[in-house]
C-alpha cells in the first residue's frame, strides 16, 4: 500500500469511528443494560445514558483507524482479480485481521466504558483506575478473547456482504456506487451481522461485567452461553438483540458510508497535491 493511501485508511477509519461511537452511544448504552446480569433497571435503565463516553471517545479514533489500515493492507497484499471466486476470502481474510489487530485498542476501552454504562454514578477516570488497583493490566484485556470471537464472525458476514452488495449495485448501475450506497450497504450488512452474532455479543458483554475471581470472568465464552441458556433460555442468548441491531445498522451507514466518503476524498486530495 502506497503512503498516501496508507494515510487516507488511517484518518478516514478514524474519523468514522469516532462518529458512529459518538452518534449512536445512547443505543450501545440501552443495549449494555438489557445484557446485564443485573438487569436494565438495576444497571440504569434510561439514566445517564452517556456515562462511559469518554472512554469511547479516547479509544474510537485509533480503534477504526487500526482496524481499516490492517483491512485495507491485506486486500492489497491478498491481490486478487476482481471477478476472482476468491475475493470473498480476501474479504474475510482482511477483515478478520483487521478485527485482531483493533481488538488490542479496542478491549480495554470497552471494559471502561461497559463498567461506567451499568454504574452511571461513577467518574470514568475511577473506573479505569478501580479495574488497574484491583487486576492490574490483565483487567483491562479480561473478555478480548470472547471480543475476538465475536467480531471475526461479525465481520466474516458483515465485510464480505457488504463488498458483495457494492459490487452488485455496480454492476447493476454500470458505475461504482457513490457513498450514500455505500452506506445503504453498509447499513444492510451491519443489520444483518449484527442479528445473527447477538449471542456471542451478550457472552463478551457478561464477560466483562462479571465480579473479579468468578467464573464468568475466566473469559469462557461456552460456559458463558452455558449460565445464559440455562438461566434465561433463547431470549437471553438474544437480549438487546433490537437495540443492536438498530445501532449497527445506523452504524454500518454512517461509519462505512463515512469511511468510502472520506477514504475517496483524501485519495482526490492526495493526487493533485504536487
Amino acid at each position: 500500500m502506497d503512503r498516501p493511501g496508507f494515510m487516507a485508511s488511517l484518518v478516514a477509519g478514524g474519523i468514522a469511528g469516532v462518529s458512529v461511537d459518538l452518534i449512536l452511544f445512547p443505543l450501545d448504552t440501552i443495549k449494555t443494560r438489557l445484557q446485564s446480569p443485573q438487569g436494565f433497571n438495576k444497571a440504569g435503565g434510561f439514566h445517564g445514558i452517556y456515562a462511559g463516553v469518554p472512554s469511547a471517545a479516547v479509544g474510537s479514533f485509533p480503534n477504526a483507524a487500526a482496524f481499516f489500515i490492517t483491512y485495507e493492507y491485506v486486500k492489497w497484499f491478498l491481490h486478487t482479480d476482481s471477478s476472482s471466486y476468491l475475493t470473498p476470502m480476501k474479504h474475510m481474510l482482511a477483515a478478520s485481521a483487521g478485527e485482531v489487530v483493533a481488538c488490542l485498542i479496542r478491549v480495554p476501552s470497552e471494559v471502561v466504558k461497559q463498567r461506567a454504562q451499568v454504574s452511571a454514578s461513577t467518574r470514568t477516570f475511577q473506573i479505569f483506575s478501580n479495574i488497574l488497583y484491583e487486576e492490574g493490566i490483565q483487567g483491562l484485556y479480561r473478555g478480548y478473547k470472547s471480543t475476538v470471537l465475536r467480531e471475526i464472525p461479525f465481520s466474516l458476514v458483515q465485510f464480505p456482504l457488504w463488498e458483495s452488495l457494492k459490487a452488485l449495485w455496480s454492476w447493476r448501475q454500470d458505475h461504482v456506487v457513490d457513498s450514500w450506497q455505500s452506506a445503504v450497504c453498509g447499513a444492510f450488512a451491519g443489520g444483518f451481522a449484527a442479528a445473527v452474532t447477538t449471542p456471542l455479543d451478550v457472552a463478551k458483554t457478561r464477560i466483562m461485567l462479571a465480579k473479579a475471581g468468578s467464573s464468568t470472568a475466566n473469559g469462557n465464552v461456552l460456559s458463558a452461553l452455558h449460565g445464559v441458556w440455562r438461566s434465561q433460555g433463547l431470549a437471553g442468548l438474544f437480549a438487546g438483540v433490537f437495540p443492536r441491531m438498530a445501532a449497527i445498522s445506523l452504524g454500518g451507514f454512517i461509519f462505512l458510508g463515512a469511511y468510502d466518503h472520506t477514504h475517496s476524498l483524501l485519495l482526490e486530495v492526495g493526487r493533485k497535491s504536487p
